[in-house]
This record gives C-alpha cells, structure tokens and sequence, in this order.
C-alpha cells in the first residue's frame, strides 16, 4: 500500500505538469472513493490546490453529506455545496411530453450522475481545474457508472485499483491519524440514486467480485478456468457478462492512472 499510494502521488503531479494545470476539481458524495481521490489529490497538489464540490439530491442521506464534510475538514481544503434537486426535478419535467408516465429507472439515476458532470465541468472550464475521476477498477470492469457523468473527468486516480484496494489503501492511508473518517471506510458502499440503494443490489459482493475480476482481466484466465479454481460459477458468469457488456464506456473513459501491470 505504501508503494501504491507513493506511485499515485508521483503519477498524479507529473500528469498535471504535463498538462500545464496547478488545480483539480472532484465530487464528493460521502463514499470512500472520493475520499479516496481527495486525500490522494491533496498530498500529490497540496490542499489549497484541490476543490471539492458535494452536490446532494433528494436521495442523497444526512450521513453521506456529513461524512464527506469531515473528510473535508480533515485535509482542509475549500469545498463547496451546490445541491441538484431543483436542477433534476426540472430536467424531468421537460423530459415528461417524452417519457409520458414511464416509470423511475436508471434513466432518473444517470441523469442525477450527468447533472453533477456537467456542474463539476463548467467549474473545471471556469477556474481552469483538471477534473479527478473518482471511479474504482471493479466498477469500471462491471461498467457500474454513467456516461457523460461520474465517468467524466481528465484523469483516473484510482481507476487501476479493485475496490479492495481501495479500502485497504484507506485503512494505510488512516494509519497514523483518522484522515478519511472511520464511517466512510465501514459503511456499505452505495452510489445513492435511489433510496436505500447498495453497489449489492447490482454487483457480487466486492470481497468475492475483485478476485474473479483479477483472474480474468489481469491474469488472462479463462471464465472456464475461473470457475475451476473454486469461484462460483453463477458469479463468474456474471461478471465476465458484466465486463464484455460495458467494453463500450471503457472505450470513452478518461486516461487511467496505471498502478498494476
């Protein structure tokens, strides 16, 4: 994890002088990966570099809003608040003559996630920031994320590490001190674009999903193979159905950070 974390910082400071930028931009929703992305940004820019914009909808809990401000009071930087209700109930209105009483689906999720995009790009556009993308490895094998959306941004931070990672590359992270709150590490992982939404409820648990996810993009491995090495066949299937099906948003990502071979 001390590699991991020191070949980010390095990657991400060459990439922005590279790129002739000092400033980034990111959303931030009370998740772990955020958090994530935003501690990794501050030690890589410093903090007076880094805006972290929270953008709540309805959907949006108490907890989330409030985790993501202690996380932001604990790498003391700037953030701002800039809710998204009104901003999608009028979009779904106008979208009425067209969806003519269709029920609330991922159409309504997306367009939480495109709203936010296009706020996070217009303050990236204005105060000539790179905006972070805060997407992790397992969700964008399993395509668990928005076109347009929270798929958007100029670099992918942690877009080279599986969701496990992620958490113990947190805990290494809180080693010493609590920078990303204790709540953000231990909660259930969700994207909160309906209520009481889980990734569960769409991916295979994350502890079972990322070996299945390693063996068959990292190592090569056949789904045939996979499933010989005693992983259940009902989620290797699954997952390898999920991988082939979201080839097209890969295609369209932002440049990943590389971090494994």
């Amino acid at each position: 994890m001390k590699e991991i974390e020191k070949t980010i910082i390095e990657k991400l400071q060459q990439f922005f002088k590279d790129a002739g930028f000092s400033k980034a931009v990111l959303g931030m929703s009370g998740g772990i990966d955020s958090a994530l992305v935003l501690a990794l940004a501050v030690e890589a820019l410093g903090k007076d570099n880094v805006l972290p914009v929270l953008m709540p909808s309805k959907f949006s809990t108490d907890h989330s809003v409030n985790d993501a401000l202690e996380m932001v009071k604990n790498v003391g930087t700037d953030h701002f608040i800039i809710p998204i209700n009104d901003i999608y109930e009028n979009v779904n209105r106008s979208l009425e003559p067209v969806f003519q009483g269709a029920p609330f689906d991922v159409t309504e999720e997306n367009i939480q996630a495109r709203i936010r995009g296009v706020i996070l790009m217009a303050i990236s556009n204005k105060q000539h920031r790179l905006l972070l993308n805060t997407s992790n490895k397992s969700e964008l094998c399993m395509g668990y994320g928005t076109l347009y959306g929270d798929l958007c941004g100029s670099i992918s931070v942690i877009g080279d590490l599986y969701k496990t990672q992620v958490y113990a590359l947190a805990r290494h992270i809180n080693k010493d001190k609590e920078i990303i709150p204790v709540n953000i590490i231990n909660k259930a992982p969700s994207a909160e674009l309906h209520p009481e939404q889980k990734d569960s409820d769409s991916l295979p648990p994350y502890d079972i999903l990322d070996p299945i996810l390693k063996a068959y993009v990292d190592d090569n491995m056949s789904p045939e193979e996979i499933i010989s090495e005693g992983f259940d066949a009902e989620y290797v299937n699954r997952a390898v159905k999920l991988y082939k099906g979201s080839r097209f948003k890969a295609a369209q990502l932002p440049p990943v950070l590389k971090i494994n071979r």
